[in-house]
């Protein structure tokens, strides 16, 4: 049974007579919108063997005998002249799949009549070529409703799913479908909807153009597209392809039809930017009792699809006039674009919830996931009692936190609490109001933007629906929603969505832009729960799509890490992935914090978490346009529009590549430029390619084993040894930029290389000319040439099975035994250079230390992130292993990314045109002597941070482990640092100078100019170089216990070196 979509209540969504009256001159104007002379926008197509086919499928519907002979030419008669469908169907079908049509067609006339209902005909025709070719669907159809029962319910799904979702340039198709105009039967009223889907057929590839050129569409369209459309509407899809092809976001016009009350509404938009999407503006145009009578989907070779809607109002209907909902529809297209499957829109769901409060129901939903305090007093009061410091403690600590994420609140215990209360989230309130909807009316007063002139005289439907409810404070807000709900866990849900809310939390967000391809929302951190979340981030963005859920957090004004795409292997997988993704994103963008100690940018990291089967690098895309948004000032009416700041400062980020994205900070760069962010576009990303982009890149030049060397060095000359004496064990391959690099910058005697491929061990020394070999060639070990081993080596590859080792045991699985393989071997040292984070904790530690209390290895510099837990570092240490760790060790990465950024916002793009960015594929003087300035900054830090803790050390005689120096190093120079940004000391302009003079590399100060440098780089920018030069440069002098007298002595000397 059809059960249509309810209509908003006229005491909602009408329109004031005097007010209707100004809407109605004012979209009448010419400037209001497009108009369109009263015209096909396709030609008709005129099937001219249409009658000699009738006469032929009229004898094989005859032959087939389910029809009486008697009634066989009246009912073949009714489907080709008075259902008007239209000639492609007969065109483009088959007699055999016609007759089997009309035949079903009439045993489902037969079907009602026994049910004596008329209404209850429900014809349900498809087909569906087996070669690909396309598919024809045809179904009763009721217009201007959402069925939730028959075929209509999910048949504009099915072609989502099968045809559209997945159309690419190489194989896509082409979408023509329209209401018939004549009826069922002489009994029944109902109409048919057909939908015919075809594959395209393009010229060929789509052309490249050169910059600034432009697509003629005529060069990337369907041969079909091109026999129908007409010249007017190619004249349109041209305009709206131009459009899509220098935005990234949807591209959505009106056009009004001359002469009636048709509006056709048109939507541009990238080839796989959205999915769902045609389904669901059904929904959307039949909230607001609009329906359609002809909607196409065309497809074209350059990777753009175009939608078209022909929409018009129902008859007798209450619902507000087409010509002031049509740009509701505009608005909320936007919206469906970014979220168009959305379980609190989707009618059988949730009721009558229009697009805007149901994308933000979504997004309270999605918060909740992440926020509702999910640990509690028992957690406090079991943490109270066991003692962090304890590595025993803390991972018992560690492992309670992550089951009590499991087993609380889960996304459907979430959304089954807001289907909880049906009534309770519908548009229409029914006298007191709902929770959710006063939530989102809490939301919108603070957050919907302020109204132009023209909206003044004519309020959006949106607007005029806030009206309708009495906005309440907090304090209202909150006392209502706890009177209303008695259960405590539905009660802490919805408290969530006021967390969400309030307006010292959502600093700014997206959701009112005309056009966007994500959601994004900038918090202010301060409703962190401090027992989970003991260190407050600066800032945190939330951003939600479609396909994909991420964040981004900092630890101060100016910081900079990288972008993780995290992957999930199955749905399990997932689950726990998105439990702990903002625990995740906060552990690295607090650990980034310590490794980037004496560099400007403070601690940053970001994270994406694609749904099963999403494309990560969509994913990322949409994510980065999301952030923008909230990064540049709106000035574009109706495509980029300013929104509500309420942090009221201008906001830098810097990304970084990390797991999954290395291969995408050129696209986020140049999308930042394209976006206007002309000022910081070269400083917006780092790691960008070095020939075309001007990036620095880490492997090249050995940015991060230069800093690992340094603590190399530093053992040996502080212990008096020769490097050709000792034994090393190395994770992390030839084929890695840190493996490889330490490979050829050593020359110890390796024992053992564990990577990706395999083991490589061979206890008289591995090789050293074939493992140089590999390294230059960036190739795995399993590349080795064993003839070079000796008769105790050996290789054991990862798909290796049953191998037999030179000391007789037998390896069962290469896999299994590489994964271990970093617990077994002994040597003097061990260097992680690659390896997957914890492969080192609590659980496994002990396998490094033998029988007799003697650990594996005597010196451990941690070169991979996170390769050993803290727990691992302080057991290690306690058995007198001199360890240095990750934060400290292989910062010169981020030293190198750090001088990467200074150099795109302190160089005009011209500048950075000519001087960073290869000629003739070879790099410029500037560039070079800016690297070779880099290398120096990055071997003078590490060497000075080693030297700092090893005296630190001694002073203590071994009381306090490295581990803990490192990590009291760290806090102790950010913590100076901030302190420092928000002194006076940086207003005393000798001091200033002179610290600017030496913070910033003399390549560039000579080519730039010191004076030029201050008045190019922002504010904030320089405050934080300023203090991280001065804060590392004092702590590492006087280390962490300097004095208040030290500090004035070294203070006074900045003056002094002022040029």
């Amino acid at each position: 049974m059809s059960t249509p979509e309810p209509t908003p209540p006229a005491h909602l969504l009408s329109v004031p007579a005097q007010r209707l009256s100004a809407m109605h001159s004012l979209h009448a104007s010419e400037t209001s919108l497009h108009r369109v002379k009263n015209q096909p926008g396709y030609t008709t197509p005129v099937f001219k063997g249409k009658n000699e086919q009738r006469a032929l499928v009229e004898n094989d519907v005859a032959q087939k005998g389910f029809i009486p002979r008697e009634l066989v030419a009246n009912e073949v008669n009714w489907f080709y002249s008075n259902l008007g469908i239209d000639d492609t169907y007969f065109q483009n079908e088959s007699r055999e799949v016609i007759s089997d049509h009309i035949i079903a067609l009439f045993g489902a006339k037969i079907l009602a009549y026994t049910k004596h209902d008329p209404s209850k005909l429900v014809i349900d025709l498809d087909r569906i070529d087996e070669k690909g070719n396309g598919a024809t669907f045809i179904h009763t159809s009721p217009p201007g409703l959402t069925v939730t029962e028959g075929p209509g319910s999910i048949c504009e799904t099915r072609i989502d799913d099968l045809f559209l979702n997945k159309s690419t340039p190489e194989n896509a198709y082409r979408l023509e479908t329209f209401r018939s105009t004549g009826s069922i039967s002489a009994t029944a009223s109902q109409q048919l909807r057909c939908y015919f889907v075809t594959k395209c057929h393009f010229p060929g590839k789509a052309p490249v153009n050169a910059p600034g050129q432009k697509t003629d569409i005529r060069s990337v369209s369907d041969s079909a597209f091109l026999d129908r459309a007409t010249k007017h509407t190619l004249d349109i899809y041209q305009q709206v392809m131009w459009n899509v092809e220098t935005r990234y976001g949807p591209v959505i016009e009106v056009f009004e039809v001359e002469g009636s009350r048709e509006r056709r509404l048109v939507i541009g938009y990238k080839m796989g930017g959205t999915s769902g999407f045609f389904s669901a503006l059904s929904n959307l145009y039949h909230f607001y009792s609009l329906y359609s009578a002809r909607k196409y989907v065309e497809q074209f070779s350059n990777g753009v699809t175009i939608i078209s809607l022909y929409l018009n109002p129902l008859p007798n209907s209450n619902a507000p006039p087409i010509e002031s909902s049509i740009f509701q529809v505009m608005k909320e297209a936007s919206l469906l674009f970014c979220l168009p499957d959305n379980p609190f829109f989707l009618p059988q769901a949730l009721g009558s919830n229009a697009v805007q409060e149901a994308t933000y129901a979504y997004c309270g939903w999605v918060f909740a996931q992440h926020f509702c305090n999910r640990l509690g007093p028992a957690y406090l009061q079991l943490k109270n009692v066991l003692n962090e410091n304890d590595p025993a403690h803390a991972e018992v600590l560690n492992n309670i936190k992550k089951r009590f994420r499991e087993e609380t609140f889960t996304r459907e215990s979430i959304a089954q609490v807001i289907h909880a209360y049906p009534d309770l989230v519908r548009v229409h309130l029914h006298g007191s109001g709902s929770q959710i909807r006063l939530l989102y009316v809490n939301f919108a007063m603070t957050h919907y933007p302020p109204s132009d002139d023209a909206s003044e005289l004519m309020p959006t439907l949106s607007y005029q629906r806030l009206q309708t409810v009495q906005p309440l404070n907090d304090a209202e807000l909150y006392d209502k929603i706890r009177r209303t709900v008695p259960n405590k866990h539905e009660l802490q849900v919805l408290e969530s969505f006021l967390i969400f809310n309030k307006y010292v939390h959502i600093l700014k967000t997206n959701f009112y832009q005309p056009t966007k391809v994500a959601l994004s929302f900038r918090l202010a951190p301060d409703f962190l729960p401090e027992v989970e979340y003991p260190r407050k981030p600066f800032g945190m963005f939330f951003i939600i799509g479609n396909e994909f859920r991420g964040f981004h957090i900092r630890f101060r004004d100016v910081a900079r890490g990288g972008i993780r795409i995290v992957m999930s292997r199955n749905k399990e997988n997932y689950s726990i992935n998105q439990r702990m993704l903002f625990d995740e994103n906060y552990n690295l963008a607090s650990t980034q914090s310590l490794k980037n100690k004496d560099i400007p940018e403070g601690g940053a990291k970001g994270t994406i978490l694609p749904s099963l089967g999403a494309r990560p690098r969509s994913c990322f895309e949409k994510y980065v346009d999301a952030v923008i948004d909230l990064l540049i000032p709106g000035q574009t009416p109706g495509i980029k529009e300013p929104l509500v700041d309420l942090y009221g400062k201008p906001e830098l980020l810097f990304f970084g590549p990390d797991e999954g994205t290395a291969d995408m900070m050129d696209w986020a760069a140049l999308h930042a430029r394209s976006r206007g962010a002309e000022t910081w576009w070269k400083s917006f990303t780092t790691g960008k390619s070095a020939e075309t982009l001007g990036g620095i890149p880490h492997d090249t030049y050995g940015m991060t084993s230069l800093s690992i060397r340094q603590y190399v060095l530093g053992l040996y000359k502080q212990l008096g040894l020769r490097e050709k004496d000792i034994t090393k064990v190395q994770t992390g391959g030839p084929d890695g930029d840190l493996g490889s690099n330490e490979i050829l910058l050593s020359s110890d005697k390796t024992v053992a290389v564990i990577d990706g491929s395999g083991v490589l061990a061979d206890p008289v020394g591995i090789d050293r000319a074939e493992l140089v070999r590999l390294a230059k060639l960036r190739v795995p070990v399993s590349n080795f040439n064993t003839a070079k081993l000796s008769k105790d080596g050996y290789l054991v590859k990862v798909e290796d099975q049953d191998v037999k080792l030179p000391s007789g045991e037998v390896v069962l699985d290469g896999t299994d035994f590489r994964n271990g393989a970093h617990l077994r071997f002994k040597a003097d040292l061990f260097v992680p250079c690659g390896g997957r984070p914890e492969a080192v904790n609590i659980s496994n530690m002990a396998a490094l230390v033998d029988a007799d209390g003697k650990p594996h290895f005597k010196y451990i510099v941690e070169g991979a992130n996170l390769f050993l837990t803290q727990q691992a570092r302080l057991h290690l240490e306690k058995r007198k292993v001199i360890l240095f760790k990750d934060s400290s060790t292989n910062k010169g990465g981020v030293t190198s990314s750090s001088l990467e950024v200074l150099a795109g916002l302190a160089l005009s793009t011209q500048e950075y045109i000519d001087l960073m960015i290869f000629k003739d594929g070879k790099p410029s003087s500037f560039y070079q002597s800016y690297v070779k300035n880099i290398q120096a900054k990055i071997v003078e830090n590490a060497a000075a941070e080693f030297h700092c803790i090893w005296k630190e050390h001694s002073r203590l005689s071994g009381t306090k482990t490295r581990t803990a120096i490192s990590d009291d190093l760290s806090q102790t120079l950010n913590n100076l640092q901030a302190e420092l940004e928000s002194s006076d000391l940086f207003d005393d302009v000798p001091s200033r100078h002179g610290v600017m003079r030496r913070a910033i590399p003399k390549t560039l100060v000579d080519q730039v100019g010191l004076e030029t440098l201050l008045k190019r780089l922002p504010e904030p920018y320089q405050r934080a170089l300023f203090s991280s030069w001065v804060a590392s440069h004092f702590i590492y002098k006087h280390g962490v216990n300097g004095s208040s007298v030290d500090f004035f002595h070294f203070a006074r000397d900045l003056a002094s070196t002022a040029a």
